[in-house]
This record gives structure tokens, C-alpha cells and sequence, in this order.
């Protein structure tokens, strides 16, 4: 990528505009009063952003091949622009410093940025411009249906959070999938007529997955990671993520035309090396704001009304967009920085070893593990009722599952990846975001998947040689955690079942789940 020419004087330029890696839209809120005249657009790859979580090579490089291709379009507008990249010899690694040396070399009059999506940069970008006495304009982030301010709202009036009202707020206040004031089809969510599984048979066929072909641009970063990241989980054979908005808008265009029909019925269903079935490829490109989830939610809906998918389904995904991801964002702002520390159930085990790997004989996570390095994603139902599922129940520190999830999945950026890790996935919060902890047995990943028949394990035992030890630890958690789990109603019948064990089973479920867990540190 062409450099600027540096100037050893410094000059003054209005606004020094920064554009963080998760922030690639021209439409950003930060550009509506930009003057190229007189305003400069920084942008810097540093390590920190690589390194103060282990990140994955996929992650790595969808930020850096998606922030480049930004950039030349920047170019080629021909709007002013500092862009520093990771490899320069001057590039001291964090933001706080780059920006910083940005700062002393163009005096501007205000630093302006756009709402970053992590607590810590934004600090980060504050304190830089204390130090460096320049007033700092944080502009609202315009890739939301909502403010941070509407949900501030909604949660005053109410004592409990919960996803579900917040989402017919919306709905209601945005007319998406309403009829004369009721929501289509008589109902506010289909579950009961998704979340099926595939039955022995398998999937019906799936659509080849998204693809693009690896330009220049990107084929030089990945050459680049390769190269200072040698040690980072992640296989870039694979690697075929959008990276710009062309590419993400042809990535949503198709799981429109080919997957949406049947995503309702099994989102959440799960098949040995199928990693996309009929979930989307467009996660990364709307955290990436190189697609907006107006057009993503307008897309689904009018795929419904031309009749191309069912309520059932344009419902389930409309929901993951409009109620959990703008749900999971207020989470976020209103309860940092301290949500990052909860840990309510006093989780204190460290992540198996095997997590970095995929070395296990568990084979559901062992499927699931090795997709995630394969290609840098795996779905919800994966992430909560898998990975997350385990470590709940093996009782890790919330905070290192959190910063896992972080480095492996090219979509996760905190402020939607925490809450749903740390509060939904673990019950770090204790019940701010979920109403109850999500645990099963093996039984549910059996039911669920395929994974059970190519394992050593028996997902109906909970003790002995052959014991599945998430059917141990499902049953460990409940033991341990009994008391406060009779507080929740939602979890009577669970604990009704825990009761119906002898004395004797439940000690040696006990001594099962301790050398399980002393066996995989």
C-alpha cells in the first residue's frame, strides 16, 4: 500500500479522524461533517490489537485485509489519509501511541471517532487525547437500529432484562414483520416451529458455502501472518471471509436466495464437518460495519413477503439482528467496565489445554474445536451448547472462556462477544442476560448432532469407564450448584431429576467430574 509523503514540520488540519478496524463504512457517523479539505483520516494496524488476546490468523487477517481494502477506497476518493501499517519500522504497537504521534504531527483542533466497539480502545483513545490536550468527539455509532440511550431507557422500566420484550419494542417501534399493529403470522417468535434436528438421515443437501476469490490485497496478508504469527491457531487455506462491502453484499444476497428458507428449522441443529448448513456467512461483515443490519433485516423481510422463505424462518433471523445483537450492545455500554469482572457462580478452573489444539477424545468438542480452527467460525448453538456448555459446567474462570471466544472467531468484537460469552454462555452475570444457566447432558449434543456416534463416549452415563463426561459434568453442576439453582423456577424440573439420585450415585458422579477435570488442565 502507497504511503503518504511524511513532512518533518507538523501542521495543523481541523479534525483528525479516526477509523478504527471495525468501523469500514463510508456512511460512519464520524465522516458526516468531514471536510477533505481540511480534515485528516487516521487509521493504524498496531499488534496490541492481535496480541492483547492470542488472536486467531482468520481473525488477524479479516481485519487487516478488510481495513486495507478501506482504505484504497478512501484513495481512491482521494480524501486525505494516514494509514500505518503493522509491519512499519516506526509502528510502536498500540493506539494509545500511534495516535499519540498523529497528534504532535498534525496538531488537529478536535480527534473524532466514531463509538468504538471496545470498552478498553475507547479508554484507551480517551486518555490519549487528555494527555495530548485535544478535545476528543465521539460521534454515535450509526451501524444500530438503536442508541445506546433507548436501551438505557427500557432497562429503567423494568427490574429484570429481558431479550424478548426489548425485541417487540423494536419490532413495534421499526413496523419489521407487523400487520395493523400485530406482529405477522399471530405471534411474536416461531421456536416451536424451529430448532429441529436432522434425524439420522442428515441434513438435506446445503448450498455450496460463501467464497471469494483471494486478491492481491488480501493474498499479501496473509503471507504477512503467516509470517509474524506463526505460532496463532487458524489454517488460511481455508480462509474465504468478506472483506469488503461488495463481497459482503454478495454474501448476504446469497443466504438470502439459498439459505434462509430452511435456517428456522435447524439453527441449532449441528453435523459432523458440515460447518455452515443454513446459517449465514454475514456476521463478520456487520461487525465489521461493512454491511448495515438495516439492509440485512430489510433483505429477510422482503424475502418473506415475495414468498422466497417462511415467517419461521425471516422471524428466527430477523430476531438474532434487531433483538439480540442491539440487546446484547446495550448489555454492554451500560454495565462496563465492571461486567467484564462477574463471576457469579465463583468459576475458578483454567481452560482445558485442549482448546488450543482440538487434542480431546470428546468428539463433540473435538468437531467442533477443529472447525473453529479450520475457518475461524462455528454457530451459535456450537458456541453456547458445546464449547460454552463445557466449560460451563467444567467450571472455568468466565473471564478466560470470554478471552477465548475474543481470539478465535473472526466476528467477535467485545462488545457483542463478552455479553454473550461471559453473561449467556457462562452465568457470569448471574441472570442479567439469560434467565437461567444453559446446562444439558450429553444427551442434548446426541439429540442435536451426529457427533455421539463417532465418540467413545456414552452420552446416557454419567459414571464409569464409557461416561460421557458432559453427562458427568451436567449432573456435577447441578450438585454443586443446588442452592442457588432452587431459587429459579425455570430450573425445577432439572433439580427435581437431580433429587430422584441416591446418596452413592451422587458422590461417585462427584469423584467422576473431579478426575475428569484433573485429567484435562
Amino acid at each position: 500500500m502507497p504511503k503518504l509523503q511524511n513532512s518533518s514540520k507538523p501542521f495543523s488540519v481541523r479534525r483528525l479522524i479516526i477509523v478504527l478496524g471495525d468501523q469500514l463504512s463510508l456512511e460512519a457517523s464520524v465522516f458526516s461533517e468531514f471536510d477533505p479539505k481540511i480534515d485528516m483520516i487516521w487509521m493504524a494496524e498496531v499488534r496490541e490489537e492481535s496480541t492483547h488476546v492470542p488472536s486467531s490468523k482468520h481473525r488477524i487477517v479479516l481485519f487487516l485485509s478488510a481495513m486495507r481494502h478501506f482504505a484504497n477506497e478512501i484513495k481512491e476518493r482521494k480524501w486525505p489519509l494516514d494509514y500505518v501499517q503493522i509491519e512499519d519500522p516506526d509502528n510502536s504497537g498500540t493506539i494509545a501511541e500511534q495516535l499519540s504521534k498523529a497528534i504532535k504531527k498534525y496538531t488537529p483542533k478536535q480527534v473524532t471517532v466514531t463509538q468504538p466497539g471496545d470498552f478498553r480502545v475507547l479508554k484507551d483513545i480517551e486518555r490519549t487525547c487528555k494527555e495530548m490536550g485535544v478535545d476528543l468527539g465521539v460521534y454515535s455509532d450509526n451501524h444500530f437500529f438503536t442508541e445506546i440511550s433507548d436501551f438505557e431507557k427500557h432497562a429503567k422500566s423494568r427490574k429484570q432484562l429481558r431479550m424478548e420484550y426489548w425485541y417487540r419494542e423494536q419490532r413495534q417501534r421499526f413496523n419489521i414483520l407487523m400487520e395493523n399493529g400485530e406482529p405477522v403470522g399471530g405471534q411474536w417468535n416461531f421456536d416451536s416451529d424451529n430448532r429441529q434436528s436432522f434425524g439420522k438421515g442428515g441434513p438435506p443437501l446445503t448450498p455450496k458455502p460463501y467464497s471469494n476469490s483471494i486478491d492481491e490485497t488480501t493474498s499479501q496478508v496473509i503471507e504477512l501472518i503467516e509470517r509474524i504469527y506463526p505460532g496463532h491457531v487458524g489454517e488460511l487455506a481455508t480462509f474465504a471471509w468478506p472483506v469488503t462491502r461488495d463481497q459482503a453484499l454478495k454474501s448476504l444476497e446469497l443466504f438470502i436466495d439459498e439459505r434462509l428458507q430452511m435456517f428456522g428449522r435447524y439453527e441449532d441443529a449441528m453435523w459432523t464437518e458440515e460447518p455452515w448448513l443454513y446459517h449465514s456467512h454475514i456476521s463478520s461483515a456487520l461487525n465489521l460495519k461493512l454491511l448495515n443490519p438495516r439492509e440485512v433485516v430489510a433483505a429477510a423481510e422482503k424475502a418473506y413477503k415475495l414468498g422466497k422463505a417462511p415467517i419461521e424462518s425471516v422471524e428466527g433471523f430477523i430476531r438474532q439482528i434487531l433483538g439480540w445483537r442491539e440487546f446484547v450492545r446495550g448489555i454492554y455500554w451500560t454495565h462496563m467496565p465492571k461486567y467484564l469482572e462477574l463471576n457469579a457462580l465463583g468459576a475458578k478452573q483454567r481452560l482445558p489445554s485442549f482448546f488450543w489444539d482440538g487434542e480431546t477424545d470428546m468428539n463433540c468438542l473435538k468437531e467442533c474445536l477443529g472447525q473453529t480452527f479450520k475457518y475461524g467460525y462455528a454457530h451459535h448453538i456450537q458456541r453456547l451448547m458445546v464449547l460454552g456448555l463445557y466449560t460451563l459446567m467444567f467450571g472455568v474462570d468466565p473471564k478466560e472462556v470470554h478471552e477465548w471466544f475474543l481470539s478465535v472467531y473472526v466476528d467477535a468484537v467485545e462488545w457483542v462477544e463478552l455479553p454473550n460469552t461471559l453473561g449467556m454462555s457462562q452465568f457470569g452475570d448471574g441472570g442479567v442476560i439469560a434467565s437461567k444457566p444453559y446446562i444439558a447432558s450429553g444427551k442434548y449434543i446426541q439429540r442435536m448432532s451426529n457427533y455421539c456416534a463417532g465418540c467413545k463416549f456414552d452420552p446416557s452415563l454419567s459414571v464409569g469407564e464409557k461416561a460421557c463426561p458432559v453427562t458427568t459434568l451436567y449432573w456435577d453442576f447441578l450438585i454443586k450448584h443446588k442452592e442457588l439453582l432452587s431459587k429459579n423456577p425455570r430450573m425445577g424440573m432439572q433439580l427435581k431429576n437431580l433429587g430422584r439420585l441416591d446418596a452413592g450415585k451422587l458422590e461417585e458422579i462427584q469423584i467422576t467430574a473431579q478426575n475428569h477435570r484433573a485429567m484435562n488442565k
